[in-house]
């Protein structure tokens, strides 16, 4: 049995899947140090025996106690430290054990429910992490005892779910309805799907990783094996050119014309456009004062004719006002949008595409104009270039390859040669 008590007993420990034990009450209760990387502290682990007829795959239960004081700049646990929890806590459980208290390990499903109500506290959005719990994870894992959670079971729902047709809206009775099965010999049929079921599993670890950091969960061995599909999170976004935004915008209803053309002017979110008040337009930039990541405002530089348009919206009405109406002097909803886009684009011959290939026209037209990247980031309201350079690096190889020919200096030397290329033949 290795030695566990010191630094330099620990230092010389093979890395390992498995973890390295030392019974501190036989039969009863063991403490663990679990060595998954060289150069990084180990994890305490302690082992309490539970019994062999609790339906459970193991008798034992293992919890994670917090990191070893490996290092001297990191704040962890002594090996005394270490033992001196376990017994704590294995004294505390035995103490509920008597007094009838439910000790029991827990599930997926409740560790589902501390994630959105810490997403919650936190002020975070949780919709779509609640759906893809209701909707992915708890059919498959709600009732499973995170111990007995398995790298192959989270592999194989993983690929499931990326092969099965999307869900649609139920019917008007209730039923649920699909979209048509991705053909699975389609790399690009299936990529959206496998990029769904990337963001479905992001979440799964999401709840089991914080279980694991908070010292709830003994092991994040197996769903941390489980690698997300490659090469799916977008494809390159559709952009409108200047003359198809034109049709685009003369095809539009008159009231949702002002929309298309906000869009086309910021690229904001259909939802940001929706919340704008009179008052937004300041200093002749738009004001998003809350946006789908954030809560902090932005602002959104305007060119010209964008401040002409703002402008005019503006003029003679109330600060308070909401700057986008409808005919009816309504503000626009969620759902107001889809029927009056797909009728413009019918009127403007051009392919059917949703509002929000407008913001991504917005970014394509402004890189392609030369428009510093970063410049275009922050207007779409982003922190840095990643969400621009992973949607448009086509482009910003384009844009950075004019910069360079146009500013990159030249020193009027030409290397003579008397060699003549080779004329291609039919």
């Amino acid at each position: 049995m290795e030695d566990l008590t010191s630094r330099k007993s620990r230092s010389k420990l093979a890395v390992r899947p498995a973890i390295y034990w030392k019974t501190l009450k036989p039969g009863e209760l063991a403490l663990g140090c679990l060595k998954l990387k060289a150069g990084e502290p180990c994890v305490w682990i302690m082992r309490t025996y539970v019994g062999k007829d609790t339906g459970k795959a193991s008798p034992y239960v293992k919890e994670n106690l917090g990191i070893a004081d490996d290092y001297p700049s990191i704040e962890g646990l002594s090996f005394v430290e270490a033992q001196t929890k376990a017994f704590e806590k294995h004294a505390l459980r035995e103490k509920q054990k008597k007094a009838g208290v439910q000790t029991g390990p827990l599930t997926v499903a409740d560790l589902a429910g501390d994630y959105l109500a810490y997403l919650k506290a936190a002020g975070q959005k949780t919709g779509d992490a609640k759906r893809r719990i209701d909707t992915h994870i708890l059919p498959a894992f709600g009732k499973t005892k995170v111990e007995d959670l398995k790298t192959h079971a989270i592999t194989k729902w993983h690929h499931r779910m990326a092969a099965t047709a999307a869900q649609l809206r139920p019917s008007k009775d209730g039923k649920q309805q699909y979209k048509a099965a991705p053909d699975t010999d389609d790399d690009e049929a299936m990529r959206p799907r496998r990029a769904t079921a990337n963001r479905t599993l992001t979440v799964l670890k999401a709840i089991l990783n914080r279980a694991f950091k908070q010292g709830r969960v003994a092991e994040d061995t197996e769903w941390r094996r489980v690698a997300p599909f490659k090469g799916v999170d977008a494809a390159r976004p559709g952009y409108l050119s200047v003359p198809e935004a034109q049709r685009l915008i003369n095809a539009a209803d008159p009231d949702f014309r002002l929309v298309i053309q906000a869009a086309l002017h910021t690229g904001a979110r259909y939802g940001e456009l929706c919340r704008l008040k009179v008052a937004d337009f300041e200093h002749e930039c738009i004001v998003v004062r809350k946006s789908k990541t954030t809560k902090t405002a932005r602002d959104v530089e305007l060119s010209d004719e964008a401040v002409a348009f703002f402008a005019q919206l503006c003029v003679g009405r109330r600060k308070d006002a909401t700057l986008l109406l409808r005919s009816d002097g309504e503000p626009w909803g969620p759902s107001h949008q889809a029927r009056r886009m797909a009728e413009a684009c019918k009127r403007a011959g051009i392919e059917p595409l949703g509002i929000h290939a407008l913001r991504h026209s917005y970014a394509s037209l402004s890189i392609m104009a030369n428009v510093p990247v970063l410049s275009v980031a922050r207007n779409l309201g982003h922190a840095d270039t990643r969400m621009c350079e992973k949607f448009y690096g086509h482009l910003t190889k384009k844009y950075q390859r004019g910069v360079i020919r146009a500013g990159a200096p030249t020193f009027g030397i030409v290397q003579e040669s008397n060699v003549v290329p080779l004329k291609e033949t039919a």
